[in-house]
């Protein structure tokens, strides 16, 4: 599935709705491969796996782009599910990577129709569980 000066592989849209409709993963992490500019699937946490698991999951030294759903109880007691995109561009990366990751993320957002929220980290606080609980409400 192309779009717009980005390829993302069809197993990027099935590995998204697999989470969000069937809820066989907890989180889908996203890589890019910079020579074909292709976006595709890196890791998947499995229905069980927790926040801590998709934060272990990020590289130190390199982007990537991350769903993941986010289960709470509202103050109603109504349990909710709220899906997060979170582009992930630690400090220590290279500019190179944080370009081509900021630059193709629009393509691959269109592609996971469902996202409630949109975070961008370049620590692990910015992206902490406090952080995605605040704003799931």
């Amino acid at each position: 599935m192309a779009t717009i000066g980005v390829n993302v592989s069809e197993e990027c849209r099935k590995s998204f709705m697999e989470m969000k409709w069937k809820r066989v993963h907890r989180f889908v992490v996203y890589k890019i491969d910079e020579r074909s500019r292709a976006v595709t699937v890196d890791k998947v946490g499995a229905p069980g796996a927790g926040y801590e698991d998709l934060a272990a999951s990020l590289p130190d030294d390199d982007c990537r782009y991350a769903v993941y759903d986010f289960d709470f109880v509202t103050v109603d007691n109504c349990p909710r599910s709220k899906i997060f995109f979170i582009t992930w561009a630690p400090s220590a990366s290279r500019i190179r990577a944080k370009m081509l990751y900021a630059t193709l993320k629009e393509g691959l957002r269109r592609v996971l129709e469902g996202v409630h929220y949109d975070m961008q980290a370049t620590d692990p606080t910015e992206m902490g569980i406090d952080v995605i609980r605040s704003r799931a409400r």
